[in-house]
């Protein structure tokens, strides 16, 4: 039809008529071969000649149309290759037929396996199908569009659980085909892509119906959508959803009233006779004899084909080599100029990238031979015994799908679902488990790490500033933490603070007035004045260690915490001193250390348990200074900012001349033995050194196994308790008498055994009422 068109018009070429001999492959490459090589036949003759140069070569014809099959182009294509003789097929979609080196002069008018691929592809991303097998029939056509729909679908995450091939018929042996069967049922999937020619099909699911394969959902290849062999099969309805891409052919009503005229004139004896005229014993030198049964083909015959999207595609390609035709030739609307005659491959030259029209559909050959067309996604809609075709989708690059006019096999009409594994939900990754990347377990991102993109294998880990709970999606600013005033242990720190420091200046207030009294000058009158204005200062000292840490804070908590105290334990130490000369050593001896433990000699030893105390802090703020630091890694939400000891030796050191002196205030009191009838001094240094010891002996292990957020906290509790048992234990008993038993605050009850002739000064008074005021 397209050749009479042609030559009826006057526009392609015009004053020129087109002539063909067409020719039945019967599926077979070697039925293929003999036209193949007669129409390479020089013209006017049957053979083909062999020559070094074919430039100058005529053969019988300038293009051929066709094969149909993948399989038969791959051996014709080769052939007409070698010459550079045009062929134009209308049907064979492999993707290695675009290999320009192998096969320089095919061209098709249908698109390339490859985007019939890649829209199955899309298809199974768009419904969510990972898990699928794949099949094909054991030919070119098949095994090519596994290898291609491997490639494509693992680049896109699909897994395929099992790969096989459909045997061809007449070489089918049932043990072989029921085990790929049994692979797909054990695999467990529910859809199955399927490459293959009709018969191939046909076979395949006839021993699927007659083993009770379960139905699946199964996306068909062109090849057979749309076969009479596979949709008229008994039982078919049975396999579940049948669906697939056709290629969207220009409708053609003016081909069936041509194929009726056509079949009316071959049932008129005459006009075959006028044909065997004209080429006379053609058919049968080159294909053997005419096939009788072929005289009683009616248009009912035919009818189901004669709409088959192909039909233009075969009508397509004359125009196409027609439009060819006319480039090389250089024809006008007025006629084409005379020249001589046109040789393949020159004919071949003007087929590259070449535009043409088709039944007023604009085509165009790509540098690889293809013509860009568009598919519908076709599903198999049953209507009593044969399937009705129903466009639900479209590609053109992009696949659209028409989800309402879907039709599935499923109870309910539900989607079905083909995966190894579940989605995994967000803020979980999945780690694979054999060899397939589809069948995972979920894992939960952990806390501090996220999951950046749903396709991540692995979680992110958040940046050290910020951080994440388990399953999160993105990360969090850190807040800094540290020990801020607000928090209830700092207040409740704080409290007992003001009742220590409220304890502590009471006691110095008392003191100072009372301080000409027997009961201060026995305990070392401006010297515990002294103590008690550097434990305030001690318990003061507690505030450097809330609120955000700076340089300055960091460097000032040790220094002025332990130079008050040294203070403090100075003046403890002198009093337990005199206590231990009065009480232990000989009169004489008592008489001469007496005078160097007070006046300036007692404040020089305070003065030099402070230098050295200075000496100590310099060094540690020098050699090892503590500094402030961020640690992203101790809080699981926040930034912990504190104060690093850069040695933990150096911080002990800085201890060490408190340690000696509380050790040598408590060596000099604890075996101290007070003469009846005066205060006994010695028992209150003890429990003061005692509270001491027992307050920074559990410091130690403490501040090791607490949080180092609450570590600050701990150092405050420490001083406190420190500083409170000094108070309690030695000054606060003294300001009792003070307050309350002022009857006993005179020189014989204090200064009996203290300072000023205690063996001499204080023995003369009733010894009974002396014991009473003791007691």
């Amino acid at each position: 039809m397209a050749v009479e068109e042609i030559n009826r018009a006057s526009t392609l070429l015009p004053g020129l008529r087109l002539g063909y001999d067409l020719f039945d492959t019967c599926s077979e490459p070697v039925v293929a071969m003999k036209p193949s090589l007669m129409f390479m036949a020089k013209a006017g003759g049957h053979g083909v000649a062999a020559y070094c140069d074919y430039t100058r070569y005529q053969p019988r014809v300038l293009a051929v149309v066709g094969p149909h099959s993948s399989e038969l182009a791959f051996v014709t294509g080769k052939l007409f290759g070698f010459f550079l003789m045009p062929q134009v097929s209308y049907g064979a979609g492999v993707d290695l037929l675009s290999d320009r080196e192998t096969f320089p002069s095919f061209f098709r008018t249908v698109p390339s396996d490859r985007v019939q691929v890649a829209a199955v592809v899309e298809l199974l991303q768009e419904l969510r199908w990972s898990w699928v097998a794949a099949l094909g029939s054991d030919d070119t056509s098949g095994r090519q569009g596994l290898r291609l729909f491997s490639s494509l679908a693992s680049a896109q995450g699909i897994c395929i659980a099992y790969e096989g091939l459909v045997p061809l018929p007449p070489h089918v042996q049932p043990g072989a085909l029921l085990g790929l069967l049994s692979h797909v049922s054990r695999a467990g999937v529910q859809v199955v892509v399927l490459f293959s020619s009709a018969h191939a099909a046909r076979t395949l699911f006839s021993y699927s119906i007659h083993c009770g394969l379960s139905p699946k959902v199964w996306v068909a290849s062109e090849a057979w959508l749309t076969s009479d062999l596979v949709m008229t099969l008994p039982g078919m309805a049975q396999v579940g959803t049948v669906l697939g891409f056709l290629q969207r052919g220009t409708p053609m009503p003016a081909f069936t009233s041509y194929v009726q005229t056509r079949l009316a004139l071959a049932a008129d004896p005459a006009f075959c006779a006028s044909l065997d005229a004209e080429q006379p014993g053609l058919d049968e030198h080159v294909l053997g004899p005419r096939c009788p049964q072929c005289d009683h083909i009616t248009l009912e015959n035919l009818s189901a084909s004669l709409l088959h999207p192909q039909t233009f595609a075969a009508y397509a390609a004359v125009y196409g080599i027609a439009q060819a035709l006319h480039n090389t030739l250089l024809c006008t609307a007025s006629g084409c100029p005379v020249r001589e005659p046109v040789r393949p491959w020159q004919l071949l030259e003007n087929m590259y990238n070449l535009s043409f029209r088709a039944h007023d559909q604009a085509l165009r050959f790509d540098t690889s031979g293809n013509v860009d067309m568009h598919y519908d996604l076709k599903l198999w809609v049953w209507q009593d015994q044969t399937p009705e075709l129903r466009t639900v989708g479209t590609f053109d690059g992009h696949l659209q799908l028409l989800s309402s006019q879907m039709w599935w096999h499923t109870p309910r009409n539900e989607k079905p679902v083909s995966q190894c594994s579940r989605k995994c939900k967000k803020g979980q990754v999945r780690r694979v488990k054999g060899f397939h990347s589809c069948c995972y377990d979920c894992v939960d991102c952990k806390a501090g790490s996220y999951l950046r993109n749903p396709e991540d294998l692995f979680c992110t880990p958040c940046d050290q500033d910020k951080w994440s709970p388990a399953r999160s999606l993105h990360c969090f600013p850190r807040r800094p933490r540290f020990l801020a005033w607000e928090e209830p242990a700092v207040l409740l720190l704080l409290a007992l603070l003001g009742l220590t420091l409220g304890l502590v200046l009471a006691a110095l207030g008392l003191f100072v007035r009372h301080r000409d009294s027997p009961l201060v000058l026995a305990s070392g009158g401006l010297r515990a004045c002294f103590g008690l204005a550097c434990l305030g200062l001690v318990c003061l000292s507690v505030l450097l260690f809330p609120g955000q840490p700076g340089h300055a804070s960091c460097l000032a908590q040790q220094p002025l915490l332990h130079l008050p105290l040294t203070g403090c334990l100075s003046t403890l130490l002198l009093q337990a001193a005199e206590i231990f000369t009065e009480s232990e050593l000989p009169p004489s001896w008592a008489g001469q250390l007496r005078g160097h433990l007070q006046g300036p000699w007692a404040w020089l030893v305070m003065l030099f348990a402070m230098l050295v105390e200075v000496a100590l802090c310099a060094w540690y703020l020098v050699a090892f200074p503590p500094e402030v630091v961020t640690d992203w890694q101790v809080l699981p939400t926040e930034a912990l900012v504190h104060c690093r000891v850069r040695s933990w030796v150096s911080f002990g050191l800085v201890h060490a001349t408190n340690v000696m002196l509380a050790s040598l205030c408590f060596l000099g009191t604890f075996l101290v033995q007070t003469r009846p009838g005066c205060y006994n001094g010695a028992r209150g240094l003890t429990f003061a050194m005692l509270a001491y010891f027992v307050t920074w002996v559990s410091f130690v292990p403490l501040l090791a196994n607490v949080h180092m957020a609450y570590q600050p906290a701990v150092q405050m509790g420490a001083i406190l308790l420190c500083a409170l048992g000094i108070l309690v234990t030695f000054h606060l008993p003294r300001c009792y008498l003070l307050l309350w038993r002022p009857e006993c605050n005179t020189p014989e009850f204090f200064l009996g055994g203290g300072s000023g002739g205690a063996r001499g000064r204080g023995g003369s008074g009733d010894e009974e009422e002396t014991q009473r005021k003791n007691e």
